[in-house]
């Protein structure tokens, strides 16, 4: 069961769905469902050609940071360049995550997530200390419940835990220097790169499972369990394998540290008795050892069989998910407040942000905290929405073709 967060500005609708519900309600000048449609396809091209533009830039500012890079750089960059790329890249990563509607996860929600325990019953330890950036973004916020089991399956409970739908994360290394300076091993990532994932249902708790450099930990609870095993099973092996390996070493030992006077001789078959104890000793040690490294390993196999399923993307393949997530954002919040123009005649900012709002909730029961302010800003820039007395003014369908065909023309003008 989930229940969704009312102060989400994401539309999980498609945007044919969407152009689709307008024209089911058949609000629209009689006639006019072609030409709708066909400013629609205008709308989402001229959005397609700009962040298009958006996509170019993030790959020409990433490529010198790119770990997966698998093209040869013809020029080396300065220092300098090398900083005002990245400040670029960061920047405009930043614009195209706001307009496909993801909000940033503050520190007060990480701290809290390495504070809480995990759902999977997995302890890690984050190195925070080799990044010099760390910026996480989310996409869907629901609470959800889940049933878990413990006590090795005899006892069930419901929980209630916050989970996201996508998380977004940008992560850029400390150089070399830090590295070698520090003495850590570097194999699994490149000093001074910048990684970019991205993740689908994530609950909140395991946020810092998709740090790069997250290490398995036992629990209290998972050394309780072992170190209480080792004991009990070791107090056994003392009074039932080694006892007469005991007598015998501790009579060589009192000889030898004078607490006794009597002379030990070993024979061939105390020796076999010693030796014997000795294999005991060291086969219970290698089997507790090995309890351990197992129970580790599980702890890993878990971790990694839910970033498998988990990862949506990585590096240069989250800059194409997110220019199409954001695309397909602006589309909607821009059709649907043409619509409600059109069809409902000059509003204000406030009541067409209600009315959208409403609609959404009556029409698919989905609490949306619509972007009207960015949506209203497109319009404008585009020419097919004009503002007069605080109200806004959505030109004809068929004008707002024409407008938005000069616009298109225009683009390529020298």
């Amino acid at each position: 069961m989930q229940i969704k967060s009312n102060d989400d500005r994401f539309i999980p609708l498609r945007k044919a769905d969407v152009v689709q519900a307008c024209i089911e309600m058949d609000n629209l000048p009689k006639g006019s469902i072609k030409q709708f449609q066909l400013l629609c396809q205008l709308i989402t091209s001229t959005l397609h050609f700009e962040y298009h533009q958006n996509l170019e830039t993030l790959k020409d500012n990433y490529a010198p940071f790119d770990p997966n890079s698998d093209v040869q750089s013809i020029r080396v960059f300065s220092e300098g360049e090398l900083e005002a790329k990245q400040a670029l890249f960061a920047n405009v990563f930043i614009e195209v995550l706001n307009a496909a509607n993801f909000e940033k996860i503050t520190e007060q929600d990480l701290r809290e997530a390495l504070e809480e325990e995990s759902l999977f019953k997995v302890r890690l330890a984050v190195e925070f200390d080799d990044f010099s950036e760390v910026v996480f973004y989310r996409r869907g916020e629901h609470q959800k419940t889940d049933t878990i089991r413990k006590w090795w399956g005899l006892k069930k409970d419901t929980i209630t835990f916050t989970n996201y739908d996508k998380v977004a994360v940008y992560i850029k290394f400390k150089d070399k220097d830090y590295f070698k300076q520090h003495k850590k091993a570097v194999s699994n990532f490149e000093p001074g790169s910048t990684i970019i994932k991205l993740f689908q249902n994530v609950p909140k708790a395991d946020l810092e499972m998709l740090f790069p450099n997250s290490k398995v930990r036992m629990r209290t609870i998972d050394k309780a369990i072992i170190g209480g095993s080792a004991v009990a099973g070791g107090a056994v092996v003392l009074v039932t394998k080694l006892g007469a390996s005991l007598v015998v070493l501790a009579g060589l030992f009192s000889f030898w540290l004078g607490f006794s006077d009597r002379s030990v001789t070993i024979t061939s078959q105390q020796l076999i008795v010693l030796g014997t104890g000795i294999g005991i000793l060291g086969g219970f040690i290698f089997k507790e050892w090995s309890k351990f490294k197992n129970r580790k390993l599980r702890f890993m196999k878990a971790l990694a069989d839910n970033l498998y399923f988990k990862n949506l993307d990585n590096n240069a393949g989250v800059l194409h998910h997110l220019i199409d997530a954001a695309e397909e954002e602006e589309c909607k919040e821009a059709i649907l407040a043409y619509y409600f123009l059109t069809v409902d005649g000059p509003m204000s900012s406030e009541q067409l942000d209600s009315k959208i709002e409403a609609w959404l909730e009556h029409q698919f029961n989905l609490k949306v905290d619509f972007e009207i302010k960015d949506a209203l800003l497109k319009l404008l820039r585009f020419g097919i929405v004009v503002k007069q007395n605080h109200h806004y003014h959505a030109l004809p369908i068929v004008a707002a073709q024409k407008q938005l065909d000069a616009r298109w023309d225009s683009l390529f003008n020298c």
